[in-house]
């Protein structure tokens, strides 16, 4: 029972700091990289569709990414939906082919970045937390119900602390890498 407790925890831990790895990924550090607009929906026959689905992204160079639409209509289409979302981006469309070149970052938006990096860690040590709360009650209900001791209770509060340090310090090295990434000029 609280073997399969700390495996759920362990789980959801996990899958807690991967969401924050996909999140940094979409965050832009003037490098050119196809998970920045990957997710980008576009109007696919009246579908909002991801990018990724309708086109094909490569990285040109360091600062220019390329999109190829699997159709010719789509053009506009992608064309538009870059041009809605929030990430400051002009793609320059030459027949069926996208350039999109990434602008060099200011030192400001790198600092605006840097919050929104630390905003974005707070947010998974938090829901990391929250996972080791609701597996610290579940072990309490357990005791009260006298399905473990207290001696096991003890051992297992213990093991779940530890897996969440584990976790959080994860989240923190992952913040510390992008962080050093996004400051580098």
């Amino acid at each position: 029972m609280l073997e399969d407790l700390k495996k759920d925890a362990r789980e959801r831990m996990t899958k807690c700091v991967q969401t924050f790895q996909a999140d940094l990924r979409k965050l832009r550090t003037g490098r050119a990289h196809p998970s920045l607009i990957e997710h980008l929906k576009v109007d696919y026959y009246g579908n909002d569709t991801p990018l990724n689905q309708v086109a094909n992204i490569a990285v040109e160079d360091g600062r220019t990414l390329v999109v190829s639409p699997w159709e010719k209509s789509m053009v506009q289409a992608i064309e538009k939906a870059i041009h809605k979302s929030d990430l400051g981006l002009n793609p320059m469309t030459a027949g069926t082919i996208i350039r999109i070149p990434m602008p060099a970052l200011t030192e400001e938006r790198r600092r605006d970045i840097t919050k929104v990096l630390r905003q974005d860690a707070e947010g998974a040590r938090v829901a990391v937390r929250n996972v080791r709360r609701d597996v610290m009650n579940d072990i309490k209900d357990l005791l009260k119900e006298k399905l473990v001791s207290q001696d096991d209770e003890k051992r297992a509060e213990v093991e779940v602390q530890k897996l969440t340090d584990k976790h959080i310090a994860d989240i923190e090295q992952l913040l510390t890498a992008k962080e050093k990434e996004v400051m580098q000029v």
